[in-house]
């Protein structure tokens, strides 16, 4: 049974310009000697200058990989969920998102979806894919996964560079290995892209 392995990071740190700041780029590069040993087939990133400059810092450590642009990834809200369905704390977060922009938002996150979610043809061979991406995608894909209903993207945070790895078979449902992971950044570059708190 062949399976389609899907690597998915945040980009790294980013300053108020979208640009990545030094730590983003050394989080960047320690993801990629992560995954230096993973038969990596593809790098996807973000047309954001964020994940832009995150794929690169990766691709330094995948040779011969080859990276790509993938609109699907590009930074957006995927649902907006109706006023019965926003948590009290997520209330005036949606405040000016008008239907046009749900509908936009909520056809982005079904291609994102139908492009990457999918298992691999019974005709192929095992494939491992990076996503270089943004948090809100994160959540959705894993989201997806677990076949929750669609609110439930809201508060699933990922720190910048941190790994998601979902597995996809045909005629099973999607396997979540692993979320949120940190192991290979040091103390001091953890937990970025999170609210300011104690983590453990």
């Amino acid at each position: 049974m062949t399976t389609r392995h899907l690597y998915l990071a945040r980009h790294g740190a980013a300053d108020a310009f979208g640009q990545l700041t030094a730590i983003g780029h050394r989080q960047s590069v320690l993801l990629g000697e992560r995954l230096a040993g993973v038969p990596v087939d593809a790098v996807w990133h973000s047309p954001l200058p964020r994940a832009v400059a995150s794929a690169q810092e990766l691709a330094r450590r995948l040779p011969d990989v080859p990276v790509a642009e993938a609109a699907e990834l590009v930074d957006h809200v995927p649902y907006v969920p109706s006023a019965a369905e926003v948590p009290p704390s997520w209330a005036g977060f949606f405040d000016g998102y008008d239907d046009a922009e749900a509908a936009s938002g909520q056809r982005l996150a079904e291609a994102l979806v139908a492009r990457f979610a999918e298992a691999p043809g019974p005709a192929t061979e095992d494939t491992h894919e990076v996503l270089v991406t943004h948090a809100y995608q994160i959540a959705w894909l894993v989201r997806h996964a677990l076949d929750a209903p669609p609110p439930r993207w809201l508060g699933l945070n990922s720190a910048n560079t941190a790994l998601t790895v979902i597995e996809y078979r045909s005629g099973l449902p999607p396997t979540i290995v692993m979320f949120n992971d940190m192991s290979h950044l040091p103390p001091d570059l953890r937990w970025t892209g999170f609210p300011a708190g104690t983590r453990p």
